[in-house]
């Protein structure tokens, strides 16, 4: 017995859907670390405090904010939480001593903006985690979906990655993509970068750690 066209259809329109989802990104790979690492790691996560633009000039905040938002328009249509997104975005970046440009390449290139996105090899969500990350924080019941949740762990693993190597973007952005030595990933993450997201007025926090495109 054939199912209900309709049945049919919705089938096709589901797989359409998730097939629209899946990201081409590679995966971070799992390495053991120290006791001391991992806490520090659990710690960084930890925090919930509610995100704010960590931009000290008000007039700064609001033309930061306008022109990220009208570049990212077309992936994000709905204005507030497109906004809610940079917002988050920057605060987490910066939090993490991160510039907010360079992740906001990192996201295109990884999930394309899309919150949902999952790799072939089981990566999640906008910065396109691996789920094994829940593990190395002990917080198994956390939510690799969720907008924050997704941009902490991003940030943090980011940053332990440019720890690791001592500040070596190259080869921190090989590890988060899962090919170390590679020139393919980190080229793509420059060039959105330098192309896409540049901020030529943008002024971070005092006692944020930042990269530039130049660097």
């Amino acid at each position: 017995m054939r199912p209900p066209p309709a049945l049919l259809h919705a089938a096709a329109a589901l797989l359409f859907a998730l097939a629209g989802n899946a990201a081409q990104a590679g995966a971070q790979q799992y390495e053991p670390l120290a006791a001391s690492v991992r806490a520090a790691l659990h710690e960084a996560v930890s925090d919930a405090v509610a995100p704010m633009l960590p931009i000290p000039d008000a007039g700064e905040r609001a033309q930061w904010l306008a022109e990220m938002s009208r570049r990212l328009q077309k992936r994000i249509p709905d204005a507030a939480y497109r906004n809610e997104l940079l917002t988050s975005i920057h605060y987490e970046a910066t939090r993490a001593g991160l510039d907010p440009q360079l992740v906001l390449a990192l996201i295109q290139v990884e999930s394309n903006f899309r919150k949902y996105a999952i790799s072939s090899a089981g990566a999640r969500g906008y910065m396109q985690v691996m789920p094994f990350w829940l593990k190395v924080m002990e917080r198994p019941d956390d939510n690799l979906f969720h907008l924050r949740t997704n941009l902490r762990y991003g940030c943090t693993i980011l940053r332990h990655y440019l720890d690791i190597e001592k500040g070596d973007l190259f080869r921190a952005l090989g590890r988060y993509n899962g090919s170390l030595g590679k020139p393919g990933y980190p080229n793509l993450v420059r060039t959105a970068w330098e192309k896409q997201w540049s901020w030529q007025a943008q002024r971070l926090a005092a006692n944020s750690t930042t990269l530039t495109p130049t660097e």
